[in-house]
């Protein structure tokens, strides 16, 4: 044999035995556990998934190699799936015309008021937010009246405009129009203007945080004619928090500082699931003015009992 066989047969030896290192030393993943992986892959279930590759692993060491690869293939598909989903849902954000992707609540119900009036009566509120990718804008608005006899003995209504500018995934930056009419407190009509930051300080599934406040600017005009303006400040924050699976607690207080009268407000309810869309809630809120007009007391509370549907 020439020295050129003898070193084409080196190299061929040479090449075998990498192979048979490179070899894995196990045999192939079982069919069942391979087809479990693919089931538990299939619900798009990720903890799921977690589970089925932790339990294999445990039982079958020796194939850990394996089911590293399997493993890895599945985040990238993922990762994959996931930015198509979202580059997807950014386009159709970024395409959509002033009335779509609008989510919103709406109530009825009945409310029992104490402090100026004395009353048990209707109330209405509508609550509407649309996400944008830097943008979220925030409509709301509620109507308590009571009329007996012919002669009003509650009127209350309230609408507002919040445009959140984001700064980061929790800053924002915050815009608030708002305009009220509480003839019981004095007011015909009592118009607030603001602006400053927000912060999300809980994002969580159970728990979500929001705080906000910057400088204000309020002008109120009263039932007995005249009206006064001045600067301020406010301070707001909102909480829900979900006790149970169909319960879940809500928590929104503000603060208008202003030289006058000055307005603290805080609303605390109870929101129970029903079915579906349509929710209970019990409510009690609490508005105190510091220097109200002439006859009108400091505080007044407000009970509410309200269905509540979600679209």
């Amino acid at each position: 044999m020439n020295s050129l066989s003898l070193r084409r047969r080196s190299v061929v030896l040479a090449v075998g035995a990498a192979a048979l290192v490179a070899a894995p030393a196990h045999a192939k993943l079982p069919e069942p556990v391979r087809a479990m992986i693919d089931a538990a892959i299939a619900t798009g279930d990720e903890a799921k998934v977690k589970t089925v590759f932790e339990l294999a692993r445990a039982t079958y060491p020796g194939d850990a190699a394996e089911l590293d690869v399997i493993a890895a293939d599945y985040q990238t598909s993922l990762a994959s799936k996931n930015a198509a989903a979202a580059a997807a849902k950014e386009a159709e954000i970024r395409s959509a015309g002033l009335f779509e992707n609008w989510t919103g609540q709406g109530e009825l119900g009945a409310f029992r008021s104490t402090g100026n009036a004395d009353n048990i009566g209707l109330t209405a509120a509508l609550g509407l937010t649309r996400e944008g990718i830097d943008w979220r804008h925030k409509l709301s608005g509620r109507a308590d009246y009571q009329e007996t006899e012919g002669i009003v003995t509650r009127e209350q209504y309230l609408a507002a405009y919040e445009p959140n500018y984001k700064l980061t995934d929790q800053l924002y930056a915050y815009g608030l129009a708002q305009y009220e009419r509480d003839t019981f407190q004095g007011f015909s009509a009592r118009y607030s203007i603001s602006a400053g930051l927000g912060y999300d300080v809980l994002t969580g599934p159970d728990v979500t945080l929001t705080v906000k406040a910057g400088p204000a600017w309020r002008r109120t005009e009263l039932v007995g004619g005249g009206s006064s303006s001045s600067f301020g400040g406010l301070a707001a924050a909102n909480l829900e928090w979900k006790l149970a699976e169909t319960i879940a607690l809500t928590q929104s207080a503000s603060a208008l500082v202003q030289s006058g009268s000055s307005t603290f407000t805080s609303d605390t309810g109870l929101v129970a699931k029903v079915s579906g869309n349509l929710s209970v809630r019990l409510s009690y809120t609490i508005e105190h003015d510091t220097d109200p007009p002439p006859g009108a007391v400091k505080t007044d509370t407000l009970s509410r009992v309200t269905l509540i549907y979600d679209f």
